[in-house]
């Protein structure tokens, strides 16, 4: 009789509790504007954790299309650093940094809106988001050998950028700090 009282409450203490896209708030402020959170899917197993203290490195070498688009791993990061906020991810459990490198297709991006306009008499589309996600707290970097090979002096960077020595001194410390890297 203890054993089924035990077992019936345990189902009453589960069944009580929220689960899957339950627990994100949709309420929430968005932490980059202007960028979606991933949709709510009903069922879904792997969801962020609160708890969790996410350490990711973005270093992708994706480039943009057209020369005027934002760089397409730009909104992607957007919507994931929305996600973590969504689900309640408090700011000092998100340690999220872009690493620009050599071998991003784009790495002018990184560039101040003068420096790329003068480069190539256009805009940059890419210092709002880039902005926006510092806001964020997303620490974003560039490698500054790729800086020289692409003879883009330090004065030209975005002030929302952080010029590091080498992605590759990087990329190894902050996977040895337990960070994980995407892309």
């Amino acid at each position: 009789m203890k054993t089924a009282a035990i077992g019936l409450t345990a189902i009453l203490v589960l069944a009580s509790g929220s689960f899957g896209p339950a627990n994100a708030d949709s309420a929430r402020p968005l932490l980059v504007p202007g960028y979606e959170a991933a949709r709510d899917l009903p069922g879904a197993r792997e969801l962020p954790d609160p708890k969790v203290d996410y350490k990711v490195v973005f270093a992708d070498g994706q480039d943009a299309k057209n020369p005027g688009d934002v760089n397409p791993m730009l909104p992607t990061i957007a919507t994931y650093v929305n996600t973590l906020g969504k689900y309640g991810v408090p700011a000092d459990h998100r340690h999220l940094v872009i690493m620009f490198h050599q071998r991003t297709p784009d790495i002018d991006i990184v560039m101040s809106n003068e420096a790329y306009k003068q480069r190539y008499q256009r805009d940059n589309p890419n210092i709002a988001l880039i902005h926006a996600l510092k806001q964020a707290g997303v620490d974003i970097r560039v490698c500054g050998q790729g800086l020289i090979g692409r003879k883009i002096d330090a004065s030209q960077v975005n002030p929302d950028v952080q010029i590091d020595l080498w992605a590759m001194t990087t990329l190894v410390n902050l996977q040895l700090k337990g960070y994980v890297r995407v892309g």
